[in-house]
């Protein structure tokens, strides 16, 4: 069944996609959708990376709401710093350090520094040994490291035992 249905998950996930953008479940549209659904993971397995697997998706869940309430709160102080008093807004770029090596934890950590209002990822290093973050306005850039560090990185590690 691998090799029929490499990744089912993907493939529902495009046949919603393309009854949605159909906006029909007719025979005809909902054949062609089934089709390509199956074909497309078969067609192009060859070409996906080995992404690191999910060992623990409890934590996924957790770390996605960790996320959205990460989200909130820095909406509200970037929105405090800008209609509030005139203080000094000191932007600075900074190199976070990396303990992971995997492709998708790090790239998730990146996604989720840019995510998070105040802070942008704008490079992963080269060899990924570190990402390379704009910060909005922060005084200390340890104290940003600190936090990605024991919020976001630690738990992708358990997330992805890696």
């Amino acid at each position: 069944m691998n090799k029929i249905l490499p990744a089912p998950m993907l493939s529902l996930f495009l046949l919603i996609i393309w009854l949605l953008l159909f906006n029909s479940v007719s025979p005809g549209v909902t054949l062609l959708g089934i089709a390509f659904a199956l074909l497309i993971p078969i067609l192009f397995k060859p070409a996906w990376p080995n992404f690191a697997k999910v060992k623990k998706p409890h934590l996924a869940v957790v770390y996605f709401f960790i996320l959205i309430y990460d989200i909130i709160i820095a909406n509200f102080k970037v929105a405090a710093l800008i209609v509030g008093k005139r203080r000094s807004i000191t932007p600075a770029f900074f190199v976070f350090p990396l303990d992971m090596k995997e492709e998708l934890p790090v790239t998730i950590l990146a996604s989720t520094i840019t995510l998070t209002p105040g802070t942008v990822s704008c490079e992963i290093t080269r060899g990924r040994k570190g990402i390379l973050i704009h910060a909005f306005s922060e005084e200390d850039p340890n104290e940003v490291i600190e936090t990605i560090r024991h919020r976001y990185e630690r738990r992708l590690k358990e997330i992805f035992q890696c």
